[in-house]
């Protein structure tokens, strides 16, 4: 090789490695990070692939089918569709208005639409209540010259319209329709949006009193209401009146404390008295907490002061105390449950000669042993309010089948004690059964 194409050979050498080098010096001085980057958007594109492909094979598993299943029917195979790629989720439209009559608007309030805070499909229930009416049929076999009950009844049909009124306000109406006519048990507005977390209800209603004066028939554990609470409340064994109950709800870490104060008009038929325009007031303090998982504890204390027809200046002090445990396994709640409660109550009471304290109670548990079948016992004492030398004992055994949730069975053995040394043994037959959303009572 001569000189001269030995030079050349060099420089070609030469300017090679110097291109070399200028192409690579940026892979060699690419950062950490820029590294991580690449191999991101390669998984990216190897993922999007895959997904592709998945579509594409599940389109033509889709489209085979199809073609089988016209075939079989007889029909033209359709026209299949190309594959869309996945779309964004489409943005969350504005919520629709329902326009209001003229006039319909509140004072203070909106006076051109109503807004509308459900889904489209639900807007037919605005202007609609929850509406369920519920049947309870009793039946007695027995002798009870005491007080003796009809051997069948349709003892009543309660019909319940509940639904929101506004963002500020609900409102609940319960009918009772029995035989001796119609009557409203509870028929009141509850104002959700005070200052301070308040609570308010106006209207008709129960008093909050104890436990078992805020059940409802259809709620209770037995066919009948402890012998307490038919002596100290009379009628039913409940009293309801007119009037406000101003509530409020204490949430701490380590239990729930509900406060309530009521005023009513004091013309109900348990506080009733002569002069016009006194009131009766009721007042209760009730605490709530968590034992387990599976167990709760429910205490309550409730005060009660308001008028009798006894004597003019005649009124009548009921105290009462509470307690109520539940107990319901996570894994097994709609199979095994326990369900312990009592009530103990002291009553005051002016007469026309003088004053009386009597003092009555109820002791009751309930066990789920089966998916719908429900034992029960309780014991009733209580002395007549009165005359404390008068006492009323009771006993009973509850046996209860819910064949759904919407209508159950129950018999009931009570073997009563009256202070007459009057004995009576009877058997209850109870059979009830709901239509419509009934909303959930007190809890």
């Amino acid at each position: 090789m001569s000189p001269c194409s030995l030079r050349r050979s060099i420089a070609r050498g030469l300017a090679a490695v110097a291109l070399v080098g200028a192409c690579g010096a940026p892979a060699l001085a690419q950062s950490p990070d820029q590294a991580a980057a690449e191999a991101l958007r390669a998984e990216l594109a190897r993922l999007r692939e895959e997904l592709q492909t998945i579509q594409q094979t599940y389109g033509d598993r889709l489209a085979s089918l199809e073609a089988r299943l016209v075939a079989l029917e007889g029909q033209a195979p359709p026209a299949q569709a190309a594959p869309q790629a996945p779309q964004a989720p489409p943005t969350p439209a504005t919520p629709p208005e329902v326009a209001v009559p003229a006039g319909a608007a509140g004072a203070g309030g909106p006076t051109g639409s109503l807004p509308f805070y459900g889904n489209v499909a639900s807007m037919s229930k605005i202007f609609n209540p929850d509406v369920a009416v519920i049947g309870n049929m009793i039946g007695t076999a027995g002798r009870n010259d005491v007080s003796p009950s009809p051997g069948l009844q349709f003892q009543e049909a309660e019909a319940g319209f509940q639904a929101v009124v506004d963002p500020y306000a609900r409102a609940d109406f319960f009918l009772g329709f029995s035989p001796e006519g119609v009557e409203i048990e509870e028929g009141y507005v509850t104002f959700t949006t005070l200052p301070g977390g308040l609570l308010l209800k106006a209207g008709k209603m129960y008093g909050q009193f104890g436990k078992v004066n805020t059940m409802h028939t259809h709620v209770l554990s037995w066919v009948d209401r402890p012998l307490v609470a038919q002596e100290y409340f009379g009628g039913e064994g409940q009293f309801s009146d007119a009037g406000l109950s101003l509530s409020k709800l204490i949430l701490n870490p380590w239990f729930f404390l509900d406060a309530s104060g009521e005023v009513f008009s004091g013309k109900g038929e348990s506080f009733s008295g002569p002069k016009a325009g006194e009131l009766l007031y009721v007042g209760r303090l009730r605490g709530y907490r968590d034992l387990s998982d599976s167990t709760n504890l429910d205490v309550g204390a409730s005060a009660a002061y308001g008028p009798n027809e006894l004597r003019a200046d005649g009124h009548t002090r009921l105290i009462g105390v509470d307690a109520t445990f539940r107990y319901r396994p996570l894994r097994r709640a709609i199979y095994r449950r326990l369900l312990a409660r009592t009530e103990l109550i002291w009553n005051r009471r002016d007469l026309a000669d003088g004053r009386a304290s009597t003092f009555g109670y109820y002791v009751s548990g309930d066990y789920q042993f089966a998916r719908r079948w429900i034992a029960g016992v309780r014991y009733d004492y209580t002395e007549r309010p009165e005359d404390a030398s008068l006492v009323d004992t009771g006993r009973s055994l509850v046996l209860t089948y819910w064949p759904s949730e919407f209508s159950q069975i129950r018999g009931q053995y009570r073997r009563t004690r009256y202070a007459e040394q009057t004995t009576a043994n009877e058997f209850l037959f109870q059979f009830q059964f709901s239509i419509g959303a009934h909303g959930a009572h007190v809890f």
